[in-house]
Formats: C-alpha cells, structure tokens, sequence
C-alpha cells in the first residue's frame, strides 16, 4: 500500500500519538509511591507498562479504567512497592492529566481544515471524555475498546472504522505503537503514517509502514496538510 494521493479521512491513535501517555502515566506512579518513600525509575515503569497492559489486555474484555486498575497493582507488586489495591484508583485518575504533546492541537487544526478527521483508541468513552477536554478538535469520528469490547492490535476498532467511513478508500490512520496500530493496519491493508518518535528499529519479522515519521508535523505534509 502506499499514501493516497487524495486522502479523504485521517484516523489518530490517541495515546502516544496526540496524547504523552509516558509523562502522564510516569508522573501519576512517581507522585503515589513519593506518598510511600518509594521511587520508580521511569524508563522501568514505560517499559513494564506496556508488558502488563498488554498481557492484561489479550484477556477478556473489560473497561480501559479497571485495566489501569490492575496495571498498577501489577507493576507495584512486580517493583516491590507495597501498593494497597484500594489506591489502584490513582491512575485512572490520573488520565484527565495526561498531557497533549505540544504540537498536537495546531497540527489537529491544520489537518481537520483539509481532511475528515477521527480517533481511533484503546480506551473507555468516560476516560476518553477527559482527555478531549484538552482537544478542542470536532471529530467525525471516534471508535473505542468499549464499543467494539476488544483492545488493538485486534482489527475490531478498524472493521467498526471502515464500516462507518464506508469503505478504505481515502483512509490513512497516524499511530504512534507499532504493535497496536500499524501491524494490524498492515495486516487490513489501510495505509498507515508511523510517528515513531522514539526511532524504535523495526525487528527482522517486521514489514515497514507505508510511511514513518517522527513528528506529527511530517505526518501532516505527508497527507496535504502540512
């Protein structure tokens, strides 16, 4: 697949991609386990974040919020913090912090001029509300794990997605996680933008995107927007 040379709708990841879900999540754990005497590194907390929601999240279907519940009760235990369930609530809480990366809001502007516009998230609709508070963006569009009740990388979001677009014609979809999102559009053929900002290296078994970027900002030129 390539970039269409007319793009009609683009389709955001949330998380990682508009949103710095490291910072936010990295900034709620440090806060509750200062309240302990404990510390967590923050490369150790991203990289055991994304271990556990994704074992967490091949299990049956639950809301996003109780499974950042489990999330923390599971890192804690897996670190040595001696974390009460009860308090798991912190991070859920912590979602409505999450910060927007800085060019996010002027890059969404840009490209809802041009194009359709809708999101794409591993996320609950309450915990999604919050977060679009610091979105200003209208959206045509918004797909999430509760209303398909199934986490990426299963096509779910994206079979609900091109069901309501009407078809793949003009899609392009801009993620940040390579295991979330650009595997399985790979897999539906939807042309996809990879912004790997972290310039993570593909592994031998994997195939490239139809583009890689490292900022929403080249995301946008890629697709007329820029």
């Amino acid at each position: 697949m390539a970039i269409p040379k007319e793009v009609t709708f683009v389709t955001f990841d949330v998380y990682g991609t508009l949103i710095d879900w490291e910072t936010g999540a990295y900034d709620a754990f440090r806060s509750e386990a200062e309240r302990d005497g404990f510390t967590i590194e923050r490369d150790e907390l991203v990289a055991r974040f994304h271990e556990v929601q994704q074992q967490i999240q091949a299990g049956s279907y639950e809301l996003y919020a109780e499974v950042l519940r489990r999330t923390a009760v599971q890192i804690a235990k897996d670190v040595g913090w001696p974390l009460e369930p009860s308090r798991s609530g912190f991070l859920p809480d912590s979602v409505k912090r999450w910060p927007p990366f800085k060019e996010t809001n002027a890059v969404l502007q840009r490209i809802a001029k041009k194009h359709k516009v809708g999101l794409i998230s591993n996320i609950d609709d309450k915990l999604l509300g919050e977060t679009r508070r610091h979105i200003p963006t209208d959206f045509d569009l918004v797909v999430t794990a509760q209303q398909v009740r199934s986490y990426k990388p299963d096509p779910a979001h994206f079979i609900e997605c091109e069901r309501r677009i009407g078809g793949k014609k003009g899609w392009v979809h801009v993620a940040a996680s390579y295991y979330h999102d650009v595997e399985p559009c790979l897999k539906k053929k939807i042309p996809v933008v990879w912004v790997n900002r972290h310039k993570q290296p593909l592994e031998a078994n994997q195939k490239k995107p139809d583009a890689e970027v490292s900022t929403l900002r080249e995301a946008a030129k890629l697709i007329g927007a820029g």
